[in-house]
């Protein structure tokens, strides 16, 4: 007797189940802009390489006879699939079944992709939309009783930070279970006026006070500015692009080490235009992304958090087909200073370089930690020194090339002083314990007040002190290990992607990426 009845009813149920809302949801799913959750997959995955897990988990209702007559799919479909080849873990949220809450999910759902990302050791990916699996009050009604919150399989949520590349794609508006899934993450995109993060929507806010609309609430403009999500895109078809970049400069887990991509240009090229391009006027800017993008291998930078802490940059490049984590200072924002953002910023980006064993190159230009009363009230020197001990704490190899300004407690953060360093100095170089021209009046105050005419005294106590301040003083004390021309930049930055490849070590580390 064969069982091709059985199979008829699996593809019946199979194709059910693909039918994700009804006709009705998907339509207002796609007038609202948005894909559905299994055509995102389809888009970010190669073509033809998901294998789906629990496509019949759902809600069937049966006649008396047991028969099928209807069935809602869970709002969360997941699976395995590939992006460029390498395989990953992929879960996504289905907003056309109940808008992605809890009363239409399956919890295990979550939690097999969350188990499959840490025991295959392959990085995962969160396609968020809705609630997340998050509670709905329509659930007490549904279950006959509430429940003590206790987020589902959290501890592998944690676990795998430590674990596997893990990424949080906002997808349309996402509140609470969702917020802080997109959140606890390596990396995390929003589509700007289509994605929403909150912690409770509108209704919830309006109860408390506040009438807003959810743009208002947790638009896209808000959180990649506050530091809160990494990066920002016009459509979700530029998410997939971005999260195959992010993806492609890290290992697959802690346990391996991040690969080499193709070695298309010359380690020895220099580009004239970087010997004027720091002027001579301290007080001047200059652009650091034009000197990353001519140091770099071309066409590899890879920015995060551009909107948040922004005198830091950071990123992604490769130097010679190597991955490395990028920092530079960034003049055009409080001079290149770390404000208490900047520290966050740099704090996350050193833990994430440790845990996937990426090697730091730094372009400095830090004048130090800002200064003013809205940086002390915001706990500003302990979100610094909490970034100066990760610096410290990190054992991936490093590099600082100081470009300009290199002051104070901040400055000194360029690298560990105790371990070997790999650091070069432009002739534009320019450091010390804090900047002259912020020093002079409190060091000379008393030879100032006495003097009959102190603006001449401070012009020439400027002079002699500005004879002094060359890096070449600094180099005849071995303060620095090189003085560069700034054309060499990338011969040496290659050099040392290439001397620190072997250097890097897999495995756990001792501290690692948090959210």
């Amino acid at each position: 007797m064969s069982w091709e009845p059985e199979v008829e009813e699996l593809r019946r149920r199979e194709a059910l189940a693909k039918k994700m809302g009804g006709d009705e949801k998907v339509a207002k799913q796609k007038g609202r802009g948005k894909l559905t959750v299994r055509e995102r997959i389809d888009r970010l995955l190669d073509e033809e390489s998901f294998t789906e897990v629990g496509a019949l988990a759902g809600k069937a209702s049966y006649d008396d006879d047991g028969n099928l007559v209807d069935f809602m799919a869970c709002n969360s479909v997941a699976g395995r699939g590939k992006i460029d080849g390498r395989m990953v873990i992929i879960q996504g949220d289905d907003f056309t079944v109940r808008g992605g809450a809890a009363d239409a999910s399956i919890r295990e759902k979550q939690i097999v992709t969350e188990r499959m990302a840490n025991e295959l050791r392959l990085p995962l990916i969160r396609l968020i939309d809705g609630t997340g699996g998050g509670g709905s009050v329509k659930t007490l009604e549904t279950a006959g009783r509430t429940y003590l919150p206790a987020n589902p399989g959290w501890d592998l949520v944690v676990a795998n930070m430590a674990q596997v590349p893990v990424v949080g794609m906002c997808l349309g508006p996402v509140a609470g279970l969702g917020a802080a899934r997109a959140v606890t993450s390596h990396y995390s995109v929003m589509v700007k006026d289509l994605s929403q993060l909150f912690v409770a929507g509108p209704p919830v806010a309006k109860r408390l006070g506040e009438d807003v609309t959810k743009e208002e609430l947790g638009g896209s403009w808000m959180h990649t500015r506050n530091g809160a999500v990494d990066d920002e895109v016009k459509t979700e078809d530029e998410a997939f692009e971005r999260v195959r970049q992010f993806l492609s400069y890290l290992p697959p887990n802690v346990h391996e080490l991040p690969p080499r991509g193709e070695q298309h240009d010359d380690p020895d090229r220099a580009e004239d235009f970087l010997i004027d391009i720091v002027p001579r006027d301290r007080r001047k800017v200059y652009k650091m992304r034009k000197i990353i993008e001519a140091v770099v291998d071309k066409g590899s930078f890879f920015e995060m958090g551009k909107f948040f802490g922004r005198s830091c940059i950071t990123g992604f490049a490769r130097f010679d087909g190597w991955p490395v984590a990028l920092l530079a200072g960034d003049p055009y924002y409080y001079g290149g200073g770390w404000t208490t953002d900047t520290s966050l910023k740099v704090n996350r980006f050193c833990e994430l370089a440790e845990t996937f064993h990426l090697p730091v190159v730094n372009l400095v230009d830090n004048p130090g930690f800002a200064v003013g009363v809205e940086f002390e009230k915001a706990a500003h020197i302990r979100h610094g020194s909490r970034a100066l001990a990760t610096v410290y704490q990190a054992t991936v190899p490093w590099c600082s090339v100081i470009v300009r300004k290199a002051f104070g407690v901040a400055g000194a953060a360029h690298s560990n002083a105790e371990r070997l360093r790999y650091r070069y100095a432009w002739p534009s170089a320019d450091w010390g314990s804090l900047p002259i021209e912020g020093g002079i009046e409190a060091a000379y105050t008393a030879e100032l007040a006495a003097a009959d005419d102190p603006d001449t005294m401070l012009k020439d106590i400027e002079e002699r002190l500005n004879r002094v301040r060359s890096p070449f003083r600094g180099a005849e004390a071995f303060l620095i290990e090189d003085i560069i021309d700034p054309r060499e930049t990338r011969s040496v930055i290659c050099e040392f992607a290439n001397l620190a490849a072997p250097l890097r070590q897999p495995g756990p580390v001792a501290f690692h990426a948090r959210p």
